[in-house]
């Protein structure tokens, strides 16, 4: 009698991923004893005999990593492989190959589109609710705290679904027609739009250096106070709106990804310089 995995089993190993994915991540395995721990369900009910299911637990709890939300789909292929070696229908070299083998593809298309599109999209809208009123501020997060997790649940669910319906079949045939790479060049650039709104939307830096002066107004034969007669950051502004912003973060991008700099040390570096300047300020009466 062929072995199908129950509807039952297959929610509580996909359960078992969602909500303990990141629960052991160690620089031994990785994600592998969080992944041998989703697979567990499926084995206990594949297999009969205990060497069988000892077996089938060792390779899964071996170097595994992935994007966590988009990478389910890889234990939805995992299961219908498992299902399929249990009728003899696959091989124990055939699974971890497999697994392996789409370490790499979840991890990019994972990375691109939760990791630098929707979460950046969830946040700019949160964080723009938060700031349209001061008696509503606390709607963005709201809205974040219910959002993320249900999406992320509901992508997860579908994409784990997906991956064992199509199995191996499936997404050798996603890979080897090129959409895998559109698909990851799409949310690369998506991505780096996303991020440039939020540079100039939330990353603020102003050049303050005016010239104030008395100035005589002939037509009303009076002297207005305290005039400005020169603005660097509006001057600079009209030449290219938010160039302060955009060059502050490209030139963190700069030392994050050529010279190394973990981000400890940049905000250090941001918070040394703004005190720098705050205290030249009011050394010179700027801020009096």
């Amino acid at each position: 009698m062929e072995k199908k995995i129950s509807k039952k089993t297959l929610k509580k190993s996909f359960l078992h991923w969602f909500f303990f994915n990141g629960c052991s991540q160690q620089a031994e395995s990785m994600l592998g004893m969080a992944f041998g721990q989703s697979m567990a369900p499926v084995i206990e009910e594949l297999y009969e005999t205990k060497e069988e299911k000892s077996e089938a637990l060792k390779r899964h709890i071996t170097l595994y990593n992935s994007e966590s939300q988009v990478g389910s789909i890889v234990n939805g292929v995992v299961c219908g492989l498992e299902e399929a070696n249990a009728n003899h229908a696959s091989s124990p070299e055939l699974i971890s190959s497999v697994k392996v083998a789409l370490i790499g593809p979840s991890s990019a298309i994972g990375d691109s589109l939760w990791v630098a599109t929707i979460i950046p999209i969830l946040l700019t809208i949160a964080l723009s609710l938060s700031q349209t009123s001061e008696n509503m501020s606390w709607l963005g997060a709201a809205l974040y705290m219910v959002v993320y997790p249900v999406g992320t649940f509901m992508l997860s669910w579908y994409l784990f679904k997906l991956g064992y319906r199509s199995g191996l079949e499936g997404m050798q045939t996603f890979m080897s027609d090129g959409k895998l790479d559109k698909l990851t060049k799409a949310m690369t650039v998506l991505g780096l739009i996303v991020v440039g709104a939020l540079t100039a939307s939330f990353v603020n830096m102003v050049m303050p250096i005016q010239i104030v002066r008395d100035v005589f107004d002939a037509t009303q034969g009076i002297v207005l106070k305290d005039q400005v007669i020169f603005n660097a950051d509006a001057m600079l502004n009209n030449i290219f709106p938010k160039i302060l912003p955009l060059g502050l973060t490209l030139s963190v991008y700069y030392l994050y990804t050529k010279k190394k700099w973990s981000p400890l040390k940049l905000m250090g570096l941001i918070l040394v310089i703004a005190a720098g300047l705050t205290a030249l300020g009011y050394a010179t009466g700027f801020y009096a």
